[in-house]
C-alpha cells in the first residue's frame, strides 16, 4: 500500500509539473499581445511608448520564460497561485468563486450521462437488431459527430427562444445578486447547459455498454440461468449487471476529462460563469497565472477520477482484490 501511495503521489507531482510547463510554453509562443488584448486596439494605438512599456512590464511580456516560470513555481510551493491580472484578484479567489458553478454543472452532466448511457446501452443490447436498437445506435452516432457548441445553440433556440421554458443563460437572473438567488432559480439556469453537456457524453458509454450486454447475454452462465427458467431480464439483473458495472465505471470516470473539455464550450455558449469561461478569458488575455491555475485544477480532477476508477475495480471485481492496485 505504501508503494502504491508513493507511486501515485509521484505521478501526480510529475503531471502537475508537466501541465504547468506546457501552459507557460504555449502562452509564451502565442501571438497574443497581453497588453493589446486587455487595453483594446484603439487605446493601444493612442497610447504612448512609455505607457506601453509600463504595461508590458506589469504583464511580464518582456520577462524571459524561465524567469516567469521560476517565480510562479516558487510562489506555488508557498501555496500562492499568483495574481490574475485580467480579474485583478488572486487566482485562488477567482477559481474559488467559479468552481462551485462548474462543479455543479459537471457533476450534473456526469451523473446524467452515466445513467442515460448505461440505460440506453442495456436497452439496445437486450433488443439487438430490433427497432429500438437501431434507433439508439443512430442516436449515438449522430451525437458522436455533433459539436457541443452547436447542440447548445440549438437548445437555446428551442427551449429558451421558442418555447421560453428556460432562461437564455448565466447562472442567476440578470440584475440579481448570487446571494439572493433561490435553489429553484439556480436549478433552472443549470438545467439547459447540464443537459447539453450530458447528452454529448452519452454516446460512447451507450455503445460500449451495448456491446458488453450482447456478450453477456450470449455467455454460458446466462444461457444456463435461462434454461433454469429465468427470463432474459432476470438473467441480466441477477447475473449480468455486475459484469456491466466494471466497464461502465471505467468509461464513466475516464469521461471526466471529456466533461471538463466540453464544459468550456458549453459555458461560453450559455454565458455560464464557470472555470471554462474563465480559462477562455485567461487564454485570450494572456493571463498565464490564471490559466495555469485552472489547468492544474482540471488535471487534478482528471487524475482523481482515473485513480478512483482504479480503486473501484477491486470493489467491483473480486478477482482483482488479491492483486496490486492499479496505478
Amino acid at each position: 500500500m505504501l508503494q502504491f501511495v508513493l507511486r501515485n503521489i509521484t505521478k501526480f507531482v510529475l503531471l502537475m509539473c508537466a501541465v504547468s510547463v506546457v501552459v507557460f510554453v504555449l502562452l509564451s509562443i502565442s501571438p497574443i499581445d497581453p497588453v493589446q488584448a486587455n487595453v483594446g486596439q484603439a487605446a493601444y494605438i493612442s497610447m504612448s511608448e512609455e505607457k506601453r512599456a509600463q504595461l508590458s512590464q506589469y504583464w511580464g511580456a518582456e520577462t524571459p520564460l524561465w524567469e516567469r516560470y521560476g517565480n510562479w513555481a516558487g510562489s506555488l510551493l508557498q501555496g500562492d497561485l499568483g495574481m490574475s491580472l485580467r480579474y485583478n484578484a488572486p487566482v485562488t479567489e477567482v477559481i474559488a468563486s467559479r468552481a462551485a458553478n462548474s462543479l455543479a454543472l459537471m457533476a450534473s452532466a456526469w451523473i446524467l450521462s452515466g445513467i442515460m448511457g448505461l440505460g440506453l446501452g442495456i436497452a439496445a443490447g437486450m433488443n439487438r437488431g430490433r427497432l429500438i436498437d437501431k434507433a439508439i445506435k443512430c442516436y449515438c452516432y449522430v451525437l458522436s459527430s455533433t459539436p457541443a457548441f452547436w447542440l447548445g445553440l440549438i437548445a437555446l433556440i428551442v427551449f429558451s427562444v421558442w418555447l421560453k421554458w428556460l432562461p437564455l443563460g448565466f447562472s442567476v437572473p440578470i440584475g440579481t445578486a448570487a446571494a439572493d438567488v433561490g435553489f429553484i432559480d439556480a436549478l433552472r439556469h443549470v438545467v439547459l447547459p447540464a443537459l447539453t453537456l450530458s447528452v454529448v457524453g452519452v454516446a460512447h458509454i451507450a455503445l460500449h455498454t451495448r456491446e458488453k450486454t450482447i456478450d453477456i447475454m450470449e455467455s454460458d452462465f446466462v444461457r444456463f440461468a435461462q434454461m433454469r427458467g429465468a427470463s432474459r431480464w432476470q438473467a441480466l439483473r441477477h447475473h449480468g449487471l455486475r459484469n456491466l458495472a466494471l466497464p461502465a465505471l471505467t468509461l464513466q470516470f475516464a469521461a471526466i476529462s471529456e466533461i471538463f473539455g466540453g464544459s468550456v464550450l458549453v459555458e461560453q455558449v450559455f454565458s455560464y460563469p464557470g472555470l471554462g469561461q474563465a480559462a477562455v478569458t485567461a487564454g485570450l488575455g494572456g493571463d498565464v497565472a490564471l490559466l495555469a491555475g485552472i489547468a492544474l485544477v482540471s488535471a487534478a480532477l482528471v487524475f482523481g477520477g482515473n485513480l478512483t476508477a482504479n480503486l473501484l475495480y477491486r470493489v467491483v471485481d473480486p478477482r482483482m482484490r488479491g492483486e496490486e492496485p492499479l496505478a
